[in-house]
């Protein structure tokens, strides 16, 4: 079984996947800490006298012969055993380097992301055979990884002050590591040797534990992401706390750690808008909510059911997003710092259906206990945590519509001849992992997105600086909205969707936006997008974008796609992705346009088409209307 939730989660398993290794700059600087004495001394009253981890320690035979049987669970050994044969590669310190030099942050992140993801397998391979087979290198990749000069990506650590240790910070990579070894340690226990349990306790400390003592104690300047809206917040703490829950053996210091998390992701809850829309898109709801509820699960089985953090009356609409957001099944729209193949990950989905019975899958069954990472066994839910479904599983109906945030998910009636499902954003352009993307859509025939977002880019030092929007897959040149007056949409809060109108019913969804104030034009008078879905016959988009200008201004719209265009007609287009097939026609109020093609070239696993529908002479007002239905059946 493959496990979805530690793809998202790469951090927990040091893998170098590009999900949740941004670096965005806090909205506001983090308050001085305040915790309450008062209540870590009552979380000190909820937890055990001594740590513990996740799962069951090496010592349970029943539990680990059990699970070397389990047939999911097969390629853990074999693959452990190939490294046995293979030296261990060496901290790469030159590719420490890349970041600072050329703003490269991949090359390091592999070959790093390479010596992390070894010691999950040698460690679960270890505890299924319980021959010590594995043990040498366990404690060789121990050694090697606390002698590192730092846990912290070179990304965040531009002036490489980590790196030459003249500070140390808190980050995804370094608090997850910290989890990661708590764990190691907490399952083989006395087949460690005692000097490597001494080291990496040691490392533990000194790059994870003091640090954050010392934020709490005002000693230091609190690390921004406390205070922070965003993944980094959820992922961080939950890191920490969990490796404090697995080792510390100070009861009240495991307290005041637990106590700094219910208060802090409080935080991390207020980013999602009311009605539960996570801007980061999907992708980076499986990292960050995901380490929501992997901290919730810790700290719920650590203080015995009393204090549940899953249970905030904050967290339901975050915890339906991942059901919301599919277009259909398997498929989500790519907005923001997303992949075009991010989903909703099974675990999560389960996890927060059970716990909180949602009902949103059908088979609720058992979650697997371990699949990639030593963390897996927070997901389990024993039976007397788990909540029946209050009604059936839930459908992903007609739509659904973040209405504080303007985005529309809308699909057709089950059971209908209707081929079409559209996602479409209003937004605005200061949206966590921001693209300038405001009115911007998704189109899909069956399963697959003809028209699309086309998502994001690799990450680069460029992807989180001043230089961000020069990508054409972050700026408006990458998106399905206009140009106008030849200038594309600008980043900030004040260019955003202003609903001006929404109708929905079951044969139709109508929305109109006001996009006008995306676009610094000081000739612009207005702009106005309207999206209608219509859910007859095979099914129906239209988008009409009417502008009107003081003076005669250039005006163009557009179409992303991955697919194939044939023009059939000067108004008509035919565009095809992997067989899927839809039409395209172009209605300009009588005006003459021009219909090119552009592919956008960025440093991304998708190098979308560019359909550019443009005036052919300055208009002071113009309409241009996109009808796109399905094509017919042969």
């Amino acid at each position: 079984m493959k496990n979805m939730f530690v793809v998202a989660t790469v951090c927990v398993l040091g893998m170098a996947i590009q999900s949740g290794l941004a670096a965005p700059k806090p909205s506001k600087p983090a308050p001085k800490p305040a915790i309450d004495p008062a209540r870590a001394a009552e979380i000190a009253d909820m937890l055990a006298p001594a740590p513990s981890g996740l799962g069951r320690p090496i010592t349970d035979r029943a539990h680990w012969d059990a699970l070397a049987r389990d047939k999911r669970l097969d390629g853990i050994v074999p693959l452990a055993s190939r490294w046995l044969k293979e030296p261990l590669p060496a901290f790469p310190a030159e590719r420490y380097l890349d970041y600072t030099r050329d703003g490269n942050r991949t090359r390091y992140q592999r070959a790093e992301g390479d010596r992390r993801g070894r010691l999950d397998r040698l460690v679960l391979a270890e505890c299924m055979e319980n021959k010590g087979r594995f043990l040498k290198d366990i404690h060789e990749l121990i050694d090697s990884l606390c002698a590192e000069p730092t846990w912290v990506l070179p990304a965040h650590d531009g002036r490489l002050d980590n790196f030459k240790g003249k500070s140390i910070s808190i980050d995804l990579w370094s608090s997850a590591m910290a989890w990661k070894l708590a764990e190691a340690d907490y399952l083989l226990g006395p087949k460690l040797q005692d000097a490597t349990r001494r080291t990496l306790r040691s490392a533990v400390e000194r790059f994870v534990f003091e640090p954050f003592r010392q934020t709490l104690d005002g000693k230091a300047r609190a690390a921004y992401w406390l205070n922070a809206d965003h993944n980094w917040n959820a992922v961080c703490l939950a890191n920490v706390i969990g490796a404090a829950l697995t080792l510390s053996a100070d009861r009240n210091d495991r307290a005041r750690f637990v106590a700094a998390a219910e208060h802090y992701t409080l935080r991390f809850l207020s980013g999602f808008t009311p009605d539960g829309y996570c801007s980061e898109g999907v992708g980076y709801w499986n990292y960050g909510f995901g380490h929501y509820v992997l901290l919730s699960q810790t700290v719920r089985r650590a203080t015995g059911g009393k204090l549940d953090l899953l249970a905030r009356p904050q967290v339901r609409a975050p915890a339906l997003f991942g059901h919301g957001i599919q277009i259909v099944p398997g498929l989500c729209p790519a907005f923001a710092d997303c992949s075009v193949r991010s989903l909703p990950d099974a675990e999560i989905l389960r996890h927060v259906s059970l716990r909180l019975g949602l009902g949103l899958v059908e088979n609720e069954t058992d979650l697997c206990v371990y699949d990639h990472s030593l963390i897996d066994p927070a997901m389990r839910i024993p039976l007397s945590d788990r909540k029946a479904a209050s009604a059936p599983p839930a459908e992903l109906g007609l739509r659904t519509w973040f209405g504080d945030i303007g985005v529309l998910i809308g699909r057709p009636a089950k059971g209908s001849t209707c081929r079409m499902a559209v996602a479409l954003k209003g937004g605005h352009n200061a949206e966590h992992h921001n693209h300038n993307d405001v009115g911007s859509y998704v189109v899909a025939i069956d399963d697959r997105a003809v028209l699309l977002d086309p998502g994001a880019e690799e990450y680069t030092a460029r992807t989180f600086s001043s230089r961000r929007y020069e990508s054409k897959l972050l700026n408006s040149y990458g998106h399905p909205v206009p140009v106008v007056a030849g200038k594309l949409q600008t980043p900030g809060s004040k260019s955003r969707a202003n609903l001006v109108r929404h109708d929905f019913t079951d044969a139709a969804d109508t929305l109109v936006f006001d996009i006008a104030s995306a676009y610094d034009v000081k000739e612009l008078q207005s702009l106005t997008r309207t999206f209608g879905y219509a859910r007859g016959g095979s099914g129906r988009l239209t988008v009409k974008d009417e502008v009107k200008f003081s003076s005669p201004q250039a005006f163009e719209t557009a179409l992303i796609t991955r697919g194939t265009l044939k023009q059939l007609a000067p108004n008509r287009l035919r565009i095809e992705d992997e067989g899927k097939a839809l039409m395209v026609e172009i209605d300009a109020g009588g005006k003459a346009f021009t219909v090119a093609t552009d592919e956008i070239v960025e440093k991304a696993s998708v190098r979308p088409t560019r359909i550019a529908i443009t005036l052919a002479k300055p208009a002071a007002e113009a309409t241009i209307t996109v009808t796109i239905v399905p094509e017919s059946a042969k």
